[in-house]
């Protein structure tokens, strides 16, 4: 029983990512299902405070840090607005933030230019919440009246902010079960590929491709020569940089290794040998700077005792089966997009995947785009234009938003290092984005979710955002009370004089119904526990009326 207690409150703790944040838990839950007795009592227990000087209240605003603000489209766009209306404006002061409307119709009005200075911005500034925004299609063009089918914007931001990869990792709530029951990490590689080729249609032909080499006196050579007997080719030419594969390969290694998850890494080297490069640079940083901190901890035991390769065949099986989680995969920037996806569909939807972009500054320093896996939700925004209700899932958006948030307040504090204000800052908002993931998850364990997680009695959009910010509300101000309010329960049994249970035979009896192991009976366990101790109750017969 200890062993759980110590697994599940590592778990709450390890959901803040700031010292003081991990100094307290903002509310313990009261968990939906039947509980260990230990487990029970600690869910039970009462707050535990912040220091004051990281506390908030509505009657000071704090100064929020710099970051930009990147404004979408349709559906994400009007629930990101209730969300920075009601969650965060109550208590910052946002006028720092850099807000650029990215939606088509400013981008159209400006000729993209407002691309362009967020691009710059986030260069600037280093820490970027976005919004879903479209990419118009040919129809589209036409339906928005717009000037011509502007570019994806996230391929501007990859190359302007020289990325390196795409972290996508899975989001848990405590005592919800969803596709994994354990973190998956993902990072894909963010630049090259298919998705900035060149291509053309052509017919017979011989095709030449060159290479101009940049130095002076080097000669140009052929990488490819083909002869085309069709009437009808298309030629893709594309590349993959790896100048920055071993950062990649740094960031990946580093998170898996402070999750305590198993990394491996995905080609399809066997027939694209080009790609061997890209498990030749990760296996190297890892055996030189990671291997040995992997086998201390243990991470390795179950996958030979080193760095893994997987084709991505096989990782594709691989994600389906491996439905406990806690490992992690890097992969090429098009395989890392369709494994993603198999990802969110095994762990639910998109919603409930991270989509952070991580780039390098020219000093150095790393730019962190957030936003969500997923688009801007447009049947969900017809429906609102149309006055019907509408029940959107904001998970993705906000570890986004709260993502953005803690990075801009960690550089903001690195930047003014000798700065007590800068300090206290972070430390407000690492108070706050830790509280808010609690009312978050909290408002979902009370099955007060959204209609995704709580079937047809679940709350609206509206709804669900004003009750986590009620919620938000009264957690930050009970960190004000001086001491917690008492906790009502009945004195515990076994100080009483004919208290004669064996607590180890209870132990082994629980373990026996918690099938999972996972501390917890849920009502399937607990109901077939009671009908095999023949304890559970009988449903009432029907009263035969007498004969007359």
């Amino acid at each position: 029983m200890a062993s759980r207690l110590a697994v599940m409150t590592r778990r709450v703790l390890t959901t803040a990512r700031s010292p003081v944040a991990q100094g307290f838990l903002s509310i313990a839950p009261r968990s939906l299902v039947v509980q260990s007795p230990t487990c029970f009592v600690r869910s039970l227990s009462t707050t535990m405070k912040p220091p004051k000087h990281a506390m908030l209240s509505t009657d000071k605003k704090v100064k929020a840090p710099p970051m930009v603000y990147i404004a979408g489209e349709e559906m994400t766009r009007y629930a990101c607005d209730l969300m920075v209306q009601k969650w965060f404006q109550p208590y910052f002061d946002t006028t720092s933030w850099h807000y650029f409307d990215l939606s088509c119709a400013s981008r159209d009005a400006t000729n993209d230019q407002v691309l362009k200075d967020a691009v710059q911005a986030g260069k600037d500034i280093g820490a970027i919440f976005k919004e879903p925004t479209i990419t118009p299609s040919a129809l589209q063009v036409k339906q928005m009246g717009l000037k011509k089918a502007w570019g994806s914007p996230n391929g501007a931001m990859r190359r302007g902010w020289n990325g390196i990869t795409i972290s996508r990792d899975t989001i848990h709530i405590d005592g919800i079960e969803l596709g994994y029951k354990n973190p998956v990490f993902f990072e894909r590689h963010a630049v090259g590929g298919e998705y900035g080729a060149g291509w053309n249609q052509v017919g017979k032909g011989t095709l030449l491709t060159t290479y101009l080499p940049k130095e002076e006196g080097s000669p140009p050579f052929v990488v490819d020569k083909r002869d085309l007997t069709d009437d009808h080719n298309v030629v893709v030419v594309y590349h993959n940089p790896y100048d920055n594969v071993t950062s990649l390969a740094h960031l990946f290694f580093g998170r898996c290794l402070e999750a305590g998850i198993t990394p491996y890494i995905v080609t399809k080297k066997t027939v694209f040998k080009w790609q061997e490069g890209f498990w030749a640079t990760m296996k190297e940083v890892f055996d030189k700077d990671y291997k040995e901190k992997f086998l201390k901890k243990g991470l390795l035991d179950k996958c030979g005792g080193d760095l893994q390769h997987l084709i991505s065949d096989a990782a594709t099986m691989q994600l389906i089966r491996w439905t406990d989680g806690g490992f992690g995969m890097a992969a090429h920037n098009y395989d890392g997009d369709m494994l993603t996806d198999q990802i969110a569909q095994v762990h639910r939807s998109p919603g409930f995947i991270t989509s952070n972009l991580v780039g390098k500054n020219d000093d150095g320093s790393l730019i962190k785009e957030f936003e969500a896996s997923h688009g801007t939700v447009t049947d969900l925004w017809n429906d609102h234009l149309a006055g019907r209700d509408t029940s959107l899932n904001p998970l993705g958006l906000v570890e986004a938003m709260i993502g953005a948030m803690e990075h801009a307040a960690t550089l903001d504090a690195e930047r003014h290092s000798g700065d007590e204000s800068k300090l206290q800052t972070k430390d407000q908002v690492f108070n706050f984005t830790t509280t808010l993931r609690t009312a978050l998850h909290n408002t979902f364990r009370y099955g007060q979710g959204t209609r995704d997680m709580s079937g047809p009695s679940g709350f609206t959009t509206e709804d669900f955002i004003d009750k986590v910010a009620w919620r938000l509300g009264r957690y930050l101000s009970m960190q004000y009370d001086e001491s917690p309010p008492p906790t009502l329960k009945e004195p515990d049994r076994k100080y009483r004089r004919n208290y004669d249970i064996d607590e180890e035979a209870v132990s082994a009896m629980f373990a026996k119904y918690d099938k999972n192991g996972d501390g917890f009976i849920d009502f399937e366990e607990f109901t077939r526990m009671l009908v095999k101790m023949n304890l559970a109750p009988a449903k009432a017969k029907p009263t035969k009326t007498p004969d007359v």
